[in-house]
């Protein structure tokens, strides 16, 4: 639920798993109609490798691309 000041309670077992401490900042980051909160890390890099659904490029591309069709023209993601 959130608050009129817009904030959210995390439970206090996701708090303790992450490291997450009063006063401590967490990262949030908006990809495609989703919210993901980040605690903290070490290596933040190493860390959300993979953690994005990759946003393919269409087949007709890849068979064109394939060909030699698309040979100098960037490759464009949607």
């Amino acid at each position: 639920k959130v608050s009129a000041k817009g904030q959210v309670v995390l439970p206090a077992r996701i708090r303790k798993k992450y490291g997450i401490h009063p006063g401590g900042k967490i990262q949030l980051l908006e990809y495609d109609n989703l919210i993901y909160l980040i605690p903290p890390s070490e290596d933040p890099v190493k860390e959300a490798k993979g953690c994005l659904p990759p946003k393919p490029l269409c087949r007709n591309s890849f068979s064109k691309r394939d060909r030699g069709i698309l040979k100098n023209e960037p490759i464009v993601h949607f």
